[in-house]
């Protein structure tokens, strides 16, 4: 999955230049539309960068090459986590659907950077900020980086939850 950089608009029907970070996944449910186009669910397996670009149709292929992370392990990134746990679960948010989906998987097995990665993805609005996110290779600068995120843009996000709906994770 990539995403295409600022700008893709005007050469939208050509070929638009891509973030050269990519997420590889796997798709793990799919459905077809009237239209014929699909809405594909993609679930992320690892971080790549791009090493060059295949021209195919109808798709764009690449070949890519995994990025490496820093080692962490869980219990360095307990604090992170326990203030996920205060923003999503003791928090304004804990009243959300999405504070209760967060609770479930803040107390669950998920590592604490597949769920700051499901949050970054989900949660944030700021496109640029979700692509260096992708980008950045060291988890604990990563998770650190989506904690600050989230604590400036927390008020905006509770009130656009109340306004607008929720999203689900």
């Amino acid at each position: 999955m990539a995403l295409l950089k600022p700008g893709w608009e005007k050469d939208y029907y050509s070929t638009p230049q891509i973030e050269p970070i990519v997420c590889v996944g796997r798709i793990i449910a799919s459905e077809r539309l009237v239209d014929g186009k699909y809405n594909l669910l993609l679930q992320g397996e690892m971080r790549a960068s791009i090493i060059c670009e295949a021209a195919t149709e109808p798709f764009r292929n690449a070949q890519v090459r995994p990025m490496c992370q820093t080692p962490v392990l869980e219990i360095d990134l307990d604090n992170q986590r326990q203030r996920l746990i205060e923003m999503f679960c003791a928090g304004p948010m804990a009243s959300t659907m999405t504070g209760n989906q967060l609770r479930k998987m803040l107390t669950g097995t998920l590592s604490t950077s597949e769920i700051a990665d499901l949050i970054a993805f989900n949660v944030l609005e700021d496109v640029s900020l979700k692509q260096s996110l992708l980008a950045e290779s060291d988890v604990r600068r990563r998770v650190a980086r989506l904690l600050a995120a989230l604590e400036s843009t927390l008020p905006a996000l509770q009130a656009s939850y109340r306004r607008y709906g929720e999203i689900f994770i």
